[in-house]
């Protein structure tokens, strides 16, 4: 390779080094079927396709559906983009707003919190109040340089007026909001902007986060907050605010989840839709929605914490991803009540690790021209687009969201959507945090509600986990067991190593509830005398791990099983 002045070689002279991949080369360029033939031969191998299976049903086999009934497919081509009906990319540039949110509390005490978080490197504060004693709340807080929005959902005129005064006329920061819920009265809206637009702030939240909290689909969240939005504007315009001016008042509020590429897609597609309102509302070009995205509540668990810590920074990379203005990430103690300084740290840092140290926001869009994510986005706006189309026609969005919080339930208790920490890989051993309460989740149903109620109310009896043969042959199916009860808030007493039904009696000390572990070959061998063996010496109750053992064993389980059914039934037995 030759170097022409400067240093930097001749376009034509480069060539990939020896050993790479040259992409435009034929022999590095490949089709559609060999991909086909490639991922086919994987997964006959792990069985997942049998041997006379065509090699194309890998993209049925690897597709997954969303809630919304989307699919998403395993691998990103350029024929997605070709029936492509919305466009539009993330309008933010560089380092996205860091806003810690406060809940209700004692004044002093929020305050000290506040001051500390903006001390950390927090630009902007979510304060839940009822607008008394703001001079407490708010001390130390430079009003020009850090923006607050408010949260007073009983009386949102009365905090802001509140919060004007106590103001008294200086410059505010730009993203100030008074907070008021735009699903308000019209008339406590158009008190609400003519407030803002006299002291030159926001006026309305948007918030898809509600229904999120309840359970909805990325769709749903977003037909529900075009809904709210398109309300909003029909509102403060009809009070003879120009419209412009009306969509300049409102920022957005959504929820982003530990699924990256959805959530990605989901902003994306928000800022499509609300363009597409303005421009059937005949706004001005220039505007864009403004967005504040809140790492999920329902995603969170109360058991084992610290694994929040790894969803909220998944959620936190993919709602800077997606072209978020502001993002608040929720400490990860969080779902035990009020989040302590080490919760409060780690959230602050995320966002800083993401904008600092890894650069996240140095790129405009960094998801756009992907394939996969255009096709999702696009394919997103368009089912939220025509559920917002039937919400304006009178559809119950109610029923829509308990459709989906059934499926998703499923989902969770066949472990087909699989929680760490909590429905995957339990602790019985673990000793919680312990965190003042607050009422921050009192209207959150978390993903994994049912699981949580059975781990909080644990039986005192255990199931002795009767573990066939050598820890060679039975140490899959008995970790596999002991995590699955586990889930349940099941402990178990394990046998050890034996070789027959004697040994197995020996180690076992009465527990009504047994389960068998082992290889099938050890089944066949002596699985029923074991499971015989067993019920002799007083067990009542006896399960096998993996196939059910006809006319031997009461129960079974085995990757697929309805987990949540199956625990229940084993815990009745308990009691």
């Amino acid at each position: 390779m030759t170097e022409v002045e400067g240093g930097l070689p001749e376009p034509e002279e480069l060539e990939p080094a020896q050993g790479t991949l040259d992409l435009a080369a034929p022999e590095d360029r490949h089709t559609r079927e060999e991909w086909e033939a490639a991922t086919a031969a994987v997964l006959r191998k792990s069985r997942r396709i049998g041997d006379d299976a065509p090699d194309s049903v890998v993209w049925e086999k690897l597709s997954r559906t969303t809630l919304d009934g989307i699919a998403v497919t395993p691998l990103g081509t350029s024929e997605l983009l070709d029936d492509l009906v919305t466009s539009g990319r993330p309008t933010r540039a560089g380092a996205w707003d860091i806003r810690a949110h406060h809940g209700a509390g004692e004044a002093k005490a929020v305050n000290e919190a506040a001051l500390v978080d903006l001390d950390g490197g927090v630009s902007s504060l979510w304060l839940d109040t009822d607008g008394t004693d703001l001079a407490t709340l708010l001390d130390g807080v430079l009003l020009d340089l850090a923006p607050v929005v408010l949260d007073a959902p009983a009386a949102p005129l009365d905090a802001a007026r509140a919060f004007l005064e106590y103001a008294g006329g200086r410059e505010l920061a730009a993203g100030t909001n008074l907070g008021v819920d735009a699903s308000a009265a019209d008339d406590v809206l158009v008190a609400a902007a003519t407030l803002a637009r006299d002291a030159g702030t926001l006026a309305l939240v948007v918030d898809g986060t509600t229904v999120h909290d309840r359970g909805a689909s990325d769709g749903q969240e977003l037909a529900h907050s075009l809904a709210v939005g398109v309300r909003a504007l029909r509102a403060l315009t009809g009070a003879g605010i120009p419209v412009d001016e009306a969509a300049a008042l409102v920022e957005f509020r959504y929820a982003a989840t530990d699924e990256q590429f959805p959530t990605i897609a989901k902003l994306r597609a928000a800022r499509r839709l609300w363009a597409r309102v303005l421009e059937l509302s005949e706004a001005g070009d220039d505007l864009t929605q403004r967005q504040h995205v809140v790492t999920s509540r329902p995603m969170m668990t109360r058991y084992d914490p610290y694994v929040n810590m790894l969803r909220t920074t998944v959620a936190a990379f993919a709602a800077g991803v997606g072209g978020a203005d502001a993002v608040t990430v929720l400490p990860f103690d969080s779902p035990l009540g009020r989040p302590e300084g080490l919760g409060r740290r780690i959230a602050r840092n995320t966002s800083h690790l993401l904008v600092d140290e890894s650069h996240v926001a140095k790129v405009a869009d960094p998801a756009g021209g992907s394939y996969a994510v255009e096709k999702l986005t696009d394919d997103l706006a368009r089912a939220a687009w025509d559920l917002f189309g039937r919400l304006e026609e009178g559809a119950d969005l109610d029923a829509e969201i308990a459709a989906t919080v059934e499926r998703r339930e499923r989902e969770v208790a066949t472990r087909k959507r699989p929680l760490t920490g909590l429905t995957e890989f339990p602790n019985l051993a673990e000793t919680l945090p312990e965190r003042a309460g607050d009422d921050a989740f009192a209207d959150v149903r978390p993903y994994g509600a049912s699981f949580e109620a059975l781990r909080d109310d644990p039986p005192a009896d255990h199931v002795f986990l009767a573990t066939l043969g050598p820890i060679a042959q039975h140490t899959a199916r008995a970790t596999f067991a002991t995590n699955l009860f586990a889930a349940g808030g099941v402990a178990v007493d394990v046998a050890g190593p034996t070789k027959d039904a004697d040994e197995l009696v020996a180690a076992y000390a009465g527990q009504r509830v047994v389960c068998l572990a082992g290889a099938d070959g050890v089944y066949a061998d002596w699985g029923a005398a074991a499971a015989e063996a067993l019920r002799g010496a007083g067990a009542s109750y006896v399960i096998v791990a993996g196939k059910p053992i006809d006319g031997v064993t009461d129960d079974s389980c085995a990757m697929g099983l309805d987990a949540l059914a199956f625990l229940t039934r084993v815990r009745e037995q308990l009691a």
